[in-house]
C-alpha cells in the first residue's frame, strides 16, 4: 500500500496514477481532465468550479495565462453586501477557500527528478529540493502551489531586510515572512528588563530572537514546533552569527525554566487555518496567544516581563473583544506594565477594494508589557 496519496486518471486510452503532492493537505481530486494549449479559459473555468481538475499538457507559460485567466474569472463572482464586519470576515474567508479550490484545479505533472516534462518549463530543481526534500518518483502538484513554491525560493535567496536588524532574514517555504515590519520595530524601541536569559515563544524566522540577541540579551532561547521554521530559524541565525547567544529548539510554546523577558507574536486571527503559511494568521480557538499567557507566570523571573505582540485586528472583526483579551490577562494572574502602538503599513491597509477595508483601517498593532501580579 502506497504511503501518500496518489492522483488516477485515463489517458490515451489507458489508466494512470502517480503520487499527490498538497502541502496544504488537499485530497487528490477524484476527477481529471486533460488540458492543453487548445483548452480555452472559459472551458477550463467550468470545469473547475465543477470540481474538475485539468492536468496540463501544453506549454508551461501558457499555464501560467490560463491560471491567471481563471484568477480573473474567480475575481467576477459578485459579492453580497454584509451587514457586520464579522459576516463580511466569514464571507472573505468562504470566497477565499472557494478561489483557492478552482485555481488548485490546474494540474502540472512532475518528473522524479524534478523536472517539469512540459515545453518552456522552468528548472524547478533547487526549489523542490528545498521545499520537498530529496526527489522519490513522479508527482502532480497544482500550478498555484508551484509558483508558491518558485516565489518561496527566491525569497528564500533575496531575503527580507529588516532595518531594525541591520540585516537580510531569510524564510524558508512554508514559514512565514516578516513582511509586517512594524512588530519588529515594537521590540527594538521597548526597554529590555535586567536579566541575561529571554524566551522568544514561536520563532518562525528567528527574526525576533536575532533582534534580541543584537540587543544585547545574553542568551536567547527559540522555540517552534514547525520542523521547517525550527530549519529556517537556525538558517538564519547561523547566516547572522549569532549561534553563540541563540539556541533554537523544538518546544510547544515554553522550554523549561525561567527568563527575564518572553516575547511572543501569536496568529493575530482565532480561526482554523487552511495552510502552514495561514498558521502564523489563524489561532485556531486561540490556543497559542491563551497558552502564552496562562504558562507565562510559570516562566518569568521575578521581575520579569512577558512581551505580546498583537494586532487588533480580531476586535474590529468582532471574533475577540478588547475585555476577553484583558479578562485573560488578569486570569492567568499577570497584570498590564504598560503598552506601545503602532499602524500597520501593510498595502491591505490602503485598498479600499479589500472587504475587510473598515476594519484594516482602524487596526493596530500592539506590544504588551506583562507582569506577574
Amino acid at each position: 500500500m502506497n504511503e501518500f496519496p496518489q492522483i488516477h486518471w485515463d489517458e490515451g486510452g489507458a489508466p494512470h496514477v502517480a503520487r499527490w503532492r498538497s502541502e496544504g493537505g488537499t485530497p487528490p481530486p477524484q476527477r481529471v481532465a486533460i488540458a492543453d494549449d487548445r483548452t480555452t479559459a472559459d472551458a477550463a473555468f467550468r470545469l473547475a468550479c465543477e470540481g474538475t481538475a485539468l492536468l496540463w499538457r501544453g506549454d508551461f507559460q501558457n499555464a501560467r495565462q490560463l491560471l491567471q485567466a481563471l484568477a480573473r474569472r474567480a475575481e467576477r463572482k459578485p459579492r453580497k453586501a454584509a451587514a457586520t464586519l464579522t459576516e463580511a470576515f466569514h464571507r472573505h474567508r468562504m470566497a477565499q477557500a472557494q478561489r483557492a479550490r478552482t485555481l488548485g484545479m490546474l494540474l502540472i505533472p512532475c518528473a522524479a527528478d524534478y523536472r517539469i516534462p512540459l515545453r518552456r518549463a522552468p528548472d524547478i530543481a533547487a526549489a523542490c529540493n528545498e521545499a520537498y526534500g530529496e526527489p522519490a518518483e513522479d508527482f502532480v502538484v497544482s500550478l498555484r502551489e508551484l509558483l508558491g513554491l518558485i516565489g518561496a525560493h527566491e525569497w528564500r535567496k533575496k531575503g527580507v531586510d529588516i532595518p531594525a536588524l541591520g540585516a537580510r532574514i531569510h524564510p524558508h517555504y512554508g514559514v512565514f515572512s516578516p513582511v509586517r515590519g512594524e512588530y519588529v520595530e515594537l521590540v527594538a524601541q521597548a526597554a529590555l528588563p535586567a536579566g541575561v536569559l529571554a524566551f522568544d515563544i514561536g520563532t518562525g524566522t528567528g527574526v525576533l530572537a536575532a533582534l534580541l540577541a543584537r540587543l544585547g540579551v545574553t542568551r536567547v532561547i527559540a522555540t517552534d514546533t514547525s520542523p521547517r521554521a525550527l530549519a529556517c530559524a537556525r538558517d538564519n541565525i547561523v547566516r547572522l552569527g549569532l549561534g553563540k547567544q541563540v539556541e533554537v529548539v523544538e518546544a510547544d510554546l515554553f522550554p523549561p525554566g525561567r527568563a527575564a523577558l518572553a516575547v511572543c507574536n501569536p496568529p493575530w486571527l482565532p480561526g482554523r487555518p487552511s495552510s502552514t503559511l495561514e498558521q502564523a494568521v489563524y489561532d485556531l480557538d486561540s490556543r497559542m496567544l491563551l497558552g502564552f499567557i496562562n504558562g507565562l507566570k510559570d516562566h518569568l523571573e521575578p521581575a520579569g516581563e512577558g512581551w505580546l505582540i498583537l494586532s487588533d485586528l480580531a476586535e474590529h472583526l468582532g471574533l475577540r473583544t478588547h475585555q476577553q483579551l484583558l479578562d485573560a490577562i488578569a486570569a492567568a494572574g499577570l497584570k498590564v506594565l504598560g503598552r506601545v502602538d503602532t499602524k500597520p503599513r501593510h498595502p491591505r491597509a490602503a485598498d479600499r477594494s479589500d472587504p475587510l477595508h473598515a476594519a484594516r483601517k482602524l487596526e493596530l498593532t500592539s506590544l504588551w508589557r506583562l507582569g506577574v501580579i
